[in-house]
């Protein structure tokens, strides 16, 4: 692929996702959802040009995310955790070859990712928790368990999209990218 037509790809996967994490201002409720299917996009980046190409468009749409949005919350997800991971995934993969062990090694960095957002998001930005403190003792828990299912199932969506796209879509994708 000709450097002009990586730009395109870059800028196109850039401003689509921009324009997915906007929707969270219209559709509140798809405040997780969105950030997920702005992440996926990575995955082209990733599949067709390489990993720094898609480190790019991950840090301009992070970066873009946090100054736009008014949502800061759905900004620190995708910045901690839909945007990272479909570039992670790949390297994750490729180095842990037990499917048990880089299961638990992506669950582990799930966990430290959603973490570390929600710290972010109380200490620097303020955003108070008020719901997560009435709901007692046991709601952190059982929040970061559906956060796991969640994720269990964000990853195999990832998995099943790289399939269909390398055996349906690939082919036409390469002939308008040439």
């Amino acid at each position: 692929m000709r450097n002009s037509a990586k730009t395109a790809l870059g800028g196109i996967i850039t401003a689509l996702s921009l324009v997915i994490m906007l929707l969270t201002a219209v559709i509140p409720y798809l405040e997780y959802a969105l950030p997920a299917i702005a992440g996926a996009l990575l995955i082209l980046m990733v599949i067709e040009i390489n990993k720094k190409w898609a480190v790019c468009a991950y840090a301009a749409v992070s970066i873009l995310s946090i100054l736009i949005l008014a949502n800061k919350e759905t900004a620190m997800m995708y910045i901690a955790y839909f945007g990272c991971y479909p570039i992670l995934k790949p390297v994750l993969e490729s180095k842990i070859k037990n499917n048990g062990v880089c299961l638990l090694v992506k669950l582990l960095v799930s966990n430290a990712a959603i973490v570390a957002a929600y710290i972010i998001i109380v200490k620097v930005f303020g955003i108070p928790i008020e719901e997560l403190e009435n709901g007692g003792k046991w709601i952190l828990p059982a929040l970061l368990a559906a956060a796991n299912i969640m994720f269990v199932l964000y990853d195999i969506c990832l998995t099943r999209l790289v399939t269909v796209y390398l055996l349906k879509w690939q082919k036409k994708f390469r002939n308008i990218f040439k």
